[in-house]
């Protein structure tokens, strides 16, 4: 370039006086929001190791003014924390590969096989996402009891295993890929489910990093399907424990310290889970196929 164009093109890419302004302005609102958001987080953090009293005095404190491990050890040492625990990881791997597997089978064939109603129920499960949750909680509760699995793991587990939501993103998906992909794999004689297994379910792998994480999410952080299929302390999880003790489980006072280290605590697998596969989620040029 001639240095008369290159004056030229800097004087273009300078940003004007209004642009500098208008992005300061934007950058600050997002620098407040984040720290508004955030903050809750930090706060959490910090009570989780302040003692009872420091955190009754001064809950809003980022720096402890005596730094102890106390409300950690008495989770893990004095409550039935670890057992809490144990409930909440059992049920959550079990249902996220449940609803891999069944989401994806569901979605396949909504997508792909043609059989007699499949548009009624492809239009029951839109309906049923748009039911709230707790509108089928008491049917939840009388089927569980009905089947004779009320209190016990396969109650807490099976009506979690598959999830409208879960199955439309997977028909959607599907529906993106092109149906010649599969049309070779028949030639070759492999049959409906070979074809779901070995061709088109590893092409899907955003989607089903979605729905790992969707699923991951979604159980460990259950609560109201817990409080209607069991009663046992045995299979108390993280959530309905971490609940009862905001009604003096543990020891008598505000117990700050005690309810946000369980809190804290809770947050870690679902935040590991998700800085691990976000970029992964749902980034369809990982499945594209050129034709």
């Amino acid at each position: 370039m001639k240095p008369a164009e290159i004056r030229t093109f800097r004087r273009r890419a300078r940003p004007s006086a209004g642009q500098v302004v208008s992005r300061s302005v934007l950058y600050a609102l997002l620098v407040v929001l984040a720290i508004v958001y955030i903050f809750p987080f930090l706060i959490d953090i910090a009570t989780s190791f302040k003692t009872e009293s420091d955190a009754a005095i001064d809950p809003l404190s980022l720096i402890p003014a005596t730094f102890t491990t106390a409300a950690y050890q008495k989770l893990f040492l004095n409550s039935d924390f670890p057992i809490w625990f144990k409930n909440s990881a059992i049920v959550t791997v079990v249902v996220t590969l449940g609803r891999v597997f069944f989401n994806s089978l569901a979605g396949y064939a909504l997508a792909r096989l043609h059989f007699r109603g499949r548009t009624v129920i492809f239009a029951g499960l839109v309906a049923v996402m748009s039911v709230p949750n707790v509108v089928l909680l008491i049917p939840k509760f009388l089927v569980i009891n009905q089947l004779g699995i009320y209190d016990s793991y396969a109650g807490m587990i099976v009506p979690l295993l598959t999830d409208a939501a879960g199955i439309f993103i997977m028909k959607n998906f599907f529906e993106s890929i092109p149906p010649s992909v599969e049309e070779q794999a028949r030639i070759d004689g492999a049959g409906t489910f070979r074809v779901f297994w070995s061709v088109v379910l590893p092409m899907a792998r955003p989607a089903l990093v979605t729905i790992v994480i969707l699923s991951f999410q979604g159980s460990w952080n259950e609560l109201s399907h817990f409080i209607v299929s069991t009663q046992s302390a045995g299979l108390t999880t993280l959530t309905k424990g971490v609940a009862s003790l905001a009604s003096g489980q543990l020891s008598q006072g505000t117990q700050y310290p005690i309810k946000l280290a369980a809190a804290a605590i809770m947050t870690i697998p679902v935040a590991v889970m998700f800085f691990i596969f976000q970029r992964r989620i749902m980034n369809t040029s990982d499945g594209a196929v050129k034709e």
